[in-house]
């Protein structure tokens, strides 16, 4: 009996979530601007339909700022702590946390998949960097990539390594 309500229930939440991704994609679809930063953002190795979409509604301002203001946005900028146990530390603080966590998501497969920040991820990793040090890495890299990228309007192009 509950298996059939699971089985129903999950049915009509997969079919919700697709209907709000089609109106999502229509939307980003019908602007041309929109369109276009989805595939210059769509372009870099790592960002795909889920980051480019939450870089797009979530940060307006990408690709009219510089890529510091866009890394403190996000969150992934550090910070100096000046008070408590770990004075004089630097962590990263603050931004739009759900843009931050889709950041780390795409960032792990950048690891992975892009070949320039698998090798900056590989460096940092034979210098005994932390993993969540080398995510957070790749995170901002990858932000500030996406912001110089909209704001001159260009996809991205492999450098042979």
């Amino acid at each position: 009996m509950f298996d059939d309500i699971d089985t129903e229930l999950k049915t009509r939440l997969e079919s919700l979530i697709k209907a709000l991704e089609d109106r999502i994609e229509a939307a980003i679809s019908s602007d041309d601007v929109l369109a276009e930063t989805a595939g210059i953002l769509r372009s870099i190795p790592g960002i795909g339909p889920v980051a480019s979409t939450m870089l797009i509604a979530e940060m307006p301002e990408l690709g009219a700022i510089t890529g510091e203001e866009a890394a403190a946005l996000v969150g992934l900028a550090p910070m100096a702590r000046e008070s408590g146990t770990l004075r004089g530390k630097r962590a990263i603080a603050g931004g739009r946390r759900a843009l931050r966590h889709g950041m780390f998501q795409a960032a792990l497969v950048a690891a992975h998949h892009n070949p320039t920040m698998k090798t900056f991820a590989d460096r940092l990793r034979n210098a005994g960097k932390p993993h969540k040090v080398i995510i957070i890495a790749i995170a901002r890299k990858l932000i500030t990539l996406a912001n110089a990228l909209s704001k001159t309007r260009q996809k991205w192009v492999s450098s042979p390594i």
